[in-house]
């Protein structure tokens, strides 16, 4: 079963990292604010990258890379996932 690592801005501009097997369904849960444990600086408020992989195992294993990246690797990261254009 696939799996997607995803990214979302959040209110306060930081991005939030997670990963997924259903990415609709994620994203509408952060929308609401009831993905993780939110503040309200921290509401998830656009997805801003997503990565299909073959199943949870890689989905994990990317997550912690990119949750390994500073603050301009993941930024780096959310510009070229922009200019390739990838969308839902």
């Amino acid at each position: 079963m696939p799996a997607f690592v995803y990214m979302m801005r959040c209110a306060d501009n930081s991005l939030y990292t997670g990963w997924t097997n259903n990415l609709e369904q994620r994203i509408k849960k952060h929308e609401a604010g009831t993905g993780a444990k939110y503040t309200h600086a921290k509401k998830a408020v656009a997805l801003v990258y997503y990565e299909e992989l073959a199943d949870k195992s890689a989905a994990l294993k990317r997550e912690y890379a990119i949750k390994q990246l500073s603050k301009d690797g993941k930024e780096a990261l959310v510009r070229n996932f922009k200019e390739n254009k990838k969308s839902l």
